[in-house]
């Protein structure tokens, strides 16, 4: 009994470290071990930025970094800002910006294209198709076994029930890295590749399987080739932004915001366009709302690089920037986390005036947790909001004083 014992405290000593070392943001409770305490007893009858001094009188902002950038949309008044310049890791703030960016310059009507083509179509007199068959990569990241049923039976529509030659992948709509640049080499990380199934990298093997269940005889062999240009189209599998946006905000889902930076790199027409391509956007809408882009790096959709590199007052412009774009508004809002209701915020806020009430982007990697979006004030104010905390060795330590920020905006 006492080495049960002794082994079971051993196991709950581990725990805490292994929610230390999370990457990527996920739905988890708050860390076992909390080495950090932040007090939330301000006092009411302070003013708002008094109060959030209060927040930050606290040691731990000796040996950690936060920044603060809090604007009222409805006054068109700077609240609060603390360290708003600093250039800090966005973490998944990075997809608030990608989505924001791809909003503005893709169009809120957007959508991706996965497209089936044939070089040539069986005649009636045809026994057997002789000719190739393709599939041109939009990197779609939500493509399921009904697009590629729709494939197969688009084939068998044409006459087409047996392929004697390998299926060609057309992967040209992006460079051939299939890793983020400053990507760390022990995340699990999805690859980046325009055909993904259910954001997976098993494209292949789902279009074998789908097709021997709707009868096509093929040996399931594929090789990467590009469409010919005089191929015919087949067959083509569509998927709106918003269908999009809502896993890459909701649950930080990092192959859906990759998606987006590809999308945006693939406007100008280039093939295989890659980064240097994506990054021209966020250039682009930088100088458009004052930015000098040249005092932050994007290095992809996601933020789960280690070299990106924004501020609060940035994510806070661009997040005025969405408000005064009502397209861009009504399409960004609802899809991001609402405190204690969904996706990443779900489990956090909860029995206060920010529960159903803040709508904003997590972000959490090694070091680094931060919170971005908007939220409503007790006198019907709407405010837009960037804390930023880097450095912190418990991703908790910044959940706990961004919650207490952000319920102290509420009251």
């Amino acid at each position: 009994m006492k080495r049960f014992i002794s082994l079971l405290l051993l196991v709950v000593s581990i725990l805490p470290m292994h929610a230390g070392i999370m990457r990527t943001d996920s739905i988890m409770p708050e860390d076992s071990v909390v080495t950090d305490t932040i007090a939330d007893n301000t006092d009411l009858q302070l003013s708002l930025p008094d109060r959030l001094r209060q927040l930050l009188d606290n040691d731990i902002f000796e040996r950690t970094q936060v920044g603060i950038y809090v604007y009222d949309l409805t006054a068109d008044t700077l609240v609060f800002t603390h360290n708003e310049r600093q250039c800090m890791r966005p973490a998944s703030n990075e997809k608030l910006v990608t989505a924001i960016v791809a909003l503005n310059d893709l169009g809120v009507t957007y959508n991706y294209q996965t497209r089936l083509y044939a070089d040539r179509l069986p005649s009636d007199t045809d026994s057997v198709f002789v000719g190739h068959v393709y599939v041109r990569g939009g990197y779609d990241p939500l493509i399921d076994a009904d697009d590629l049923r729709a494939f197969a039976q688009s084939l068998k529509a044409h006459g087409i029930t047996r392929i004697t030659s390998p299926i060609g992948l057309d992967l040209s709509m992006k460079d051939d890295k299939r890793m983020g640049w400053g990507w760390c080499w022990d995340d699990d990380c999805v690859p980046l590749t325009p055909l993904l199934y259910r954001n997976h990298d098993s494209f292949a093997d789902n279009l074998r399987r789908i097709f021997r269940e709707e009868g096509i005889d093929w040996d399931g062999t594929t090789e990467e080739r590009t469409v010919p240009s005089d191929a015919t189209l087949v067959c083509t599998r569509t998927r709106n932004i918003d269908q999009v946006l809502l896993p890459m905000l909701k649950e930080s889902n990092n192959s859906a915001a990759e998606s987006l930076f590809y999308q945006l790199a693939a406007q100008g027409g280039k093939p295989r366009a890659g980064r240097k391509q994506a990054v021209a956007h966020y250039n682009a809408l930088f100088r458009h709302i004052g930015l000098e882009p040249s005092h932050y790096q994007i290095a992809d959709g996601s933020g789960l690089s280690l070299y990106n590199y924004l501020t609060p007052e940035a994510i806070g412009r661009l997040l005025r920037y969405a408000y005064n774009n009502d397209d861009i508004y009504r399409h960004l809002h609802p899809a991001l986390p609402i405190a204690g209701e969904d996706g990443t915020l779900r489990k956090r806020m909860r029995h206060s005036a920010a529960e159903g009430n803040v709508h904003a982007k997590t972000g959490t990697v090694e070091g680094v947790s931060t919170l971005s979006g908007y939220l409503t004030t007790a006198t019907g104010n709407v405010l837009c909001f960037s804390i930023m905390n880097q450095g912190v060795r418990y991703s908790s330590t910044g959940r706990n004083f961004q919650d207490r920020v952000c319920r102290a905006l509420c009251r």
